[in-house]
């Protein structure tokens, strides 16, 4: 399954209710379970992002899906990143050879 890396920051919402934050990321957890996004870490961080979330959903579409809902509640703005692993960069570099 494709995987994903969210850089989030928090709006000023979301850092008003900074102390359910820990909350607020397994509820994100389980809502993006129930659209097929599995979350595979999340992190408090400090400098320009508050969190990183790694997670893998089947699709773009899906990975979007589950962001959007996160963002909709007000309290974190996204950048994802779609990530690639090693035996991916082998195929992408594959193809490339031809």
């Amino acid at each position: 399954m494709p995987t994903f890396v969210a850089l989030l920051n928090w709006t000023d919402q979301g850092v008003r209710g900074y102390k359910d934050t820990p909350q607020r990321a397994e509820a994100f957890a389980a809502a993006a379970q129930k659209l097929g996004v599995k979350v595979l870490n999340e992190y408090w961080t400090v400098g320009p992002y508050d969190m990183v979330v790694v997670m893998e959903a089947p699709d773009d579409e899906t990975a979007t899906a589950a962001l959007l809902q996160a963002g909709g509640l007000g309290n974190v703005r996204s950048t994802t990143l779609r990530a690639f692993g090693r035996d991916e960069m082998d195929r992408i570099i594959a193809k490339t050879i031809g």
